[in-house]
């Protein structure tokens, strides 16, 4: 167990090392050799230009401007200066109402801290109640717990008017939050550009016809039975192994372009090359024909493997298939194995999503963040307070008869609360720190900088900006909130190392999403119930906990009192539920027919055929030289087809379905 020292010494650590990472990333991003790693979405939206095109030499690759290191904190007051409706135009509503769940954590933990140093701390200091316990191992921290109250004590009214003055100030706090965002996701969707999905439904598993192709079957289908609202529709080709040539391809046509600029240069020099690994070895050849050859080559493999989709169309069953550790792993200490494990885990859980057949990146994400919810609630917060105050306390469970033990469980879970404070410390601080350094893409930016980027385009491709992994980072701000719920009726204390975390958790991924972070989607916040259905989850668990914790303080007066607060919690949830969430699930038809009527009037003339035409073919027919399949032209030249059938299937329905393919395909219609 932590003792007060041990917690003043491992704060101490963590400040310094969120101090250093905070001052190596304030020097490093002053560098202009540097500046696409940390101001990456700048790049990406062409407003930013990089520092090293002017200037002398020096001054390309490192700032010589004294001045701006004695302001190298100024990114702090630059991050919190851009306003929300600015911060949502510029980086989406996603981002926006992620950020709002730091700024949710303030709002409910501040208060409750203040109000539990007030009233908790002075009762539990003053309760004395450890002192009395025989053998029990405990710190001073321990002695601001509810654990330092004796059994039956009076004291506790104080925990129970705290629990139920919590509880109604989180539900008050979710309440208008929910409202908030509500109507910010209202105002977004209905001030947004028109996009592809809004005139989209994917169709599944669609049966095969022994008379027409697929593409044929489906656009029968939809002709005679929807003709009023029926466009056109695309089918979901699987060009993987296509897009590896495609990207082989753009690798040798940047090799081409560099040759050919260098020549330019000096056209008395004809450059040259090995046609060995990365040009190091092998015969020596002239750069430009080489290149120019090879590119030729590979446009006749961009073509054989268009056929082969054509012909071919496999089902597309996006599963990513994951590494099964191999038996080596076993001799590895079991520290590294959980490591890996968890770094593991969440391409693991993402891979199981898929498997479940959800297709778009939000709801994999979300679908995702709520099995890693379950894992750290199970695996993190119960499984170590279970294992930890069992453990912590075995001498006690070894010489006290079984009788005891529920009551020595109810004392050492409170004492649970330096492990959580040293792990807010190492993951909310340092690791918060960590964050904005960017290390890992610091490195990997400068390697290719140096070894591979030949071109501008080469240099734009090797800056990657990262994104909010949504499905991994909610989940864990979740453990905050269950952390700070559960501890703040039982040991004050934790609050204020969490208050820390929230606060400049905020500040720090407010700069990441205004600077570098470059979002995979747009959802329109369709994560917020799943968010808000969280935070009424640990605040069930806190109550319950308590309950059980009161109950072993020979405190039977307060369960009748307790009980009824989980009951509460479920209903506000059920009202919330029924009140908005249907916002995040249906487009009000009022808001579409507005969309609707505005769109005809401002643009008579919208052909969607031709706005929709490549919206859903594969990225590798997208901005890049290859001839589209031939199906794929002619499904948009036959406004009707008509049925090549030439008999019905005499097979029973159930037999027809036991042969179903799986084919993917996205239908278009009218808003």
């Amino acid at each position: 167990m932590a003792s007060s020292e041990d917690i003043l010494l491992s704060a101490v650590l963590n400040l310094l090392s969120a101090f250093a990472f905070l001052v190596a990333f304030a020097i490093l991003r002053l560098q202009p050799i540097n500046d696409r790693v940390y101001f990456s979405k700048w790049y990406l939206k062409g407003i930013r230009a990089s520092p090293r095109s002017s200037g002398a030499f020096m001054k390309k690759f490192v700032n010589l401007d004294c001045r701006t290191y004695i302001r190298f904190l100024n990114w702090m007051p630059a991050a919190l200066r851009m306003p929300e409706p600015e911060l949502i135009d510029h980086a989406g509503l996603d981002s926006a109402v992620y950020i709002r769940i730091y700024l949710l954590g303030l709002k409910i933990f501040v208060p409750i801290t203040l109000l539990s140093f007030g009233v908790l701390v002075p009762v539990n200091w003053t309760g004395k109640s450890l002192e009395h316990i025989e053998d029990l191992t405990f710190s001073t921290i321990d002695k601001l717990s509810i654990s330092n109250v004796p059994s039956g004590s009076p004291r506790f009214w104080a925990h129970l008017v705290m629990a139920y003055v919590v509880t109604f100030w989180t539900c008050y706090i979710l309440y208008k939050e929910y409202h908030i965002i509500t109507t910010m996701r209202l105002q977004f969707l209905a001030s947004e550009n028109r996009r592809p999905d809004q005139f989209t439904v994917l169709v599944r598993n669609v049966p095969p016809d022994p008379d027409e192709s697929v593409s044929e079957h489906v656009e029968h289908f939809f002709c005679v039975n929807h003709p009023d609202h029926y466009l056109t529709q695309q089918v979901v080709y699987n060009a993987n192994n296509l897009a590896k040539l495609v990207e082989k391809k753009k690798s040798y046509r940047n090799w081409l372009t560099y040759y050919q600029t260098k020549y330019e240069r000096n056209p008395k020099i004809k450059p040259k090359t090995k046609t060995g690994f990365w040009g190091l070895w092998g015969k020596t050849v002239d750069a430009i024909e080489y290149y120019t050859e090879e590119i030729e080559k590979l446009n006749k493999d961009s073509l054989a493997s268009i056929d082969g989709i054509e012909n071919k169309l496999p089902v597309l069953r996006p599963l990513i298939q994951i590494e099964v550790v191999k038996s080596f792993i076993q001799g590895v200490l079991p520290g590294i194995i959980l490591k890996i494990f968890l770094a593991l885990l969440p391409m693991l859980l993402m891979a199981m999503s898929k498997i479940e057949g959800y297709t778009s990146l939000s709801s994999l994400d979300r679908r995702s963040a709520t099995k890693y919810h379950i894992f750290i609630l199970v695996n993190v917060f119960l499984g170590s307070i279970i294992t930890g105050a069992a453990f912590e306390q075995l001498q006690r469970f070894m010489e006290k008869p079984p009788s005891e033990i529920p009551k020595t469980v109810g004392v050492a879970i409170p004492l649970k609360a330096t492990f959580f404070i040293t792990y807010i410390m190492v993951d909310g601080w340092a690791g918060i720190a960590a964050e904005i350094l960017r290390l890992v893409p610091f490195v990997i930016f400068h390697l290719k900088n140096t070894f591979l980027v030949k071109t501008d385009q080469d240099r734009q491709q090797a800056t990657d900006p990262g994104s909010l992994n949504f499905s991994v980072s909610e989940p864990r701000i979740q453990l905050y909130f269950l952390l700070g719920l559960v501890y703040s009726m039982v040991t004050p204390i934790l609050l204020p190392f969490i208050i820390v975390f929230f606060a400049f958790a905020y500040m720090v991924f407010r700069h990441q999403i205004i600077n570098v972070y470059n979002q995979k989607y747009e959802s329109g916040a369709s994560f917020w119930p799943d968010v808000h259905r969280r935070i009424l989850v640990g605040l069930v668990i806190s109550q319950l906990l308590l309950l059980g914790l009161l109950s072993n303080k020979n405190v039977a007066r307060s369960t009748p009192v307790l009980i009824a607060l989980p009951i509460l919690t479920i209903w506000f949830h059920i009202f919330c539920k029924g009140r908005y969430e249907s916002a995040f699930m249906k487009f009000p038809l009022q808001d579409a027919m507005v969309k609707d009527t505005l769109e005809r009037a401002t643009e008579p003339t919208l052909n969607l055929k031709a706005y929709l035409k490549d919206a859903y073919v594969h990225p590798v027919f997208k901005g890049v030289e290859l001839d589209r399949p031939t199906a794929i032209d002619d499904e948009e030249n036959n406004p009707l087809v008509a049925t090549k059938r030439s008999r019905r299937s005499s097979k029973p329905h159930s037999e027809e379905g036991a042969e179903t393919r799986a084919v993917e395909l996205v239908v278009t219609r009218s808003r």
